[in-house]
């Protein structure tokens, strides 16, 4: 971890790698929390978060999934979906912009159990036709969902 100032400056300069778990049961809901954070602060969005400065995806893998879903996944245990790009006008600082690619994976789970409360609150699952039509769900979550999915 980087001193807050200089991460600051990360933030204000250059996008961030980031990696997004859509998670989906057997019935291909999806699960979503509701953001505690900025940004996307109040909407449902998946679960994720940025990778570290010489981190493998696959430890940022293992890290995220541990820190933001309870479990610890392997890259073995996901497909890859897509890359995207989430442009936010707010940050945790009140004064910069986020800018991330976003690497996601599709995760097939049956239950999880203890969900972290750290970055998001009450998870719920929600169809995909939800996801598309409910103004409580980011826009940028749709982008996962869409025939031309992601820049690659």
């Amino acid at each position: 971890m980087i001193p807050i100032e200089q991460f600051k400056t990360v933030m204000d300069n250059t996008p961030l790698i980031t990696i997004d778990f859509i998670c989906k049961d057997k019935s291909e809901k999806i699960l979503l929390g509701k953001r505690v954070n900025k940004p996307a602060h109040g909407y449902y969005f998946t679960p994720g978060g940025r990778i570290f400065k010489n981190e493998s995806i696959e430890n940022s893998i293992k890290r995220l999934s541990l820190k933001e879903l309870g479990v610890e996944l392997n890259l073995s245990d996901l497909k890859f979906n897509g890359i995207y790009e989430h442009i936010f006008d707010d940050s945790i600082f009140d004064d910069i912009s986020t800018h991330c690619i976003n690497i996601a994976f599709d995760y097939s789970f049956n239950k999880f159990d203890n969900l972290p409360k750290f970055e998001h609150e009450n998870y719920r699952m929600y169809s995909i036709e939800e996801i598309m039509n409910n103004d409580n769900i980011h826009s940028y979550v749709r982008d996962f969902f869409k025939n031309n999915k992601g820049i690659i």
